[in-house]
């Protein structure tokens, strides 16, 4: 399937960072007592911890790669990580599921609807900065890190937190989706320009 972990290619700069603080952090865990490093790792993510409802009927697509589920992330102070991915496969059309999952991901703000890292429709962009590209004024932002340029997805939120139901339209017999919730770590170079 498409959407799955080769595609984030942001994943191993975390993993990267993360293993880079448990190491570094043996000594500081002994010196400083404030010190609070939060890890999580597992193979049960879900629509409902996406933030979502499951689709009815749909079943969790294992995949070759035997995985259907994932949730990962990590807290480090004011500094967040999450990640959690659900591969699911139904019978329907590509446009039911899109259709279905419109009204739930516009609680979480405009929902921009994105085909091969395209807008379809009026709305480039949600009023929260999120795009289909990950490029905005030229620069990439944080779902630039996030390689959904040959799908065809709805996503909903800005480019630190947001929500995606990308569909797989590879396979004509069924309708392989994934639904992601991504939480990025705060840019302290935007939040300076912002204030």
């Amino acid at each position: 399937m498409p959407i799955d972990g080769s595609r984030f290619r942001a994943c191993p700069a975390v993993v990267l960072f993360t293993a880079a603080l448990l190491c570094g952090s043996a000594a500081s865990f002994a010196q400083n007592s404030d010190f609070n490093l939060a890890i999580h790792a597992s193979d049960r993510g879900s629509a409902a911890e996406i933030g979502l409802p499951a689709y009815p009927g749909a079943a969790l697509d294992k995949g070759t790669d035997k995985s259907s589920a994932a949730d990962l992330g990590f807290a480090y102070g004011e500094t967040h990580f999450r990640l959690v991915v659900a591969k699911y496969v139904t019978a329907d059309s590509p446009e039911r599921v899109l259709a279905f999952y419109r009204k739930p991901l516009s609680q979480y703000g405009d929902v921009l609807e994105c085909n091969q890292g395209k807008p379809v429709g009026a709305l480039s962009a949600t009023h929260g900065g999120l795009t289909c590209s990950g490029q905005e004024n030229g620069n990439a932002t944080s779902t630039g890190n996030i390689d959904f340029s040959g799908h065809h997805d709805l996503r909903s939120g800005s480019p630190r937190r947001f929500r995606i139901v990308g569909i797989d339209e590879s396979n004509s017999k069924s309708t392989r989706f994934a639904l992601v919730y991504i939480e990025l770590p705060k840019d302290k170079d935007q939040e300076g320009k912002s204030k």
